[in-house]
């Protein structure tokens, strides 16, 4: 997945040196996010663009979001226009809807995909 274009630079800088959140509300899908009024608002819509351009779709129980994966770990965004992106989303590889649905390790999800 997305092993041909890494990230430039400036981005492996910042998703380096960005304060990543663990996201509490989903703790069966341990991941972490970054919220755009929070970094830089440049790096952030690059990397949005970054991910949209050079991911690769797949899904999330029915949603099918756009992947890209580098040193270990898979960063996303959801649905809609860039311009309207507020949340990158990253976790580790192994801990993808598709790995774990492989992997038979999906944890009961209640909302519909959501």
């Amino acid at each position: 997945m997305s092993e041909s274009v890494t990230l430039p630079k400036a981005l492996r800088y910042f998703v380096d040196a960005a304060e990543w959140t663990f996201a509490k509300t989903l703790p069966e899908w341990p991941h972490e996010y970054i919220v755009r009024d929070r970094v830089d608002r440049v790096l952030f819509a690059a990397l949005a663009h970054h991910v949209r351009q050079y991911g690769i779709e797949q899904h999330f129980y029915q949603r099918v979001l756009t992947y890209f994966a580098e040193d270990g770990l898979l960063y996303w965004t959801m649905e809609g226009p860039v311009e309207q992106t507020t949340i990158i989303n990253r976790c580790k590889e192994e801990g993808s809807y598709e790995n774990r649905l492989r992997d038979r390790t999906l944890p009961h999800y209640n909302q519909a995909g959501k």
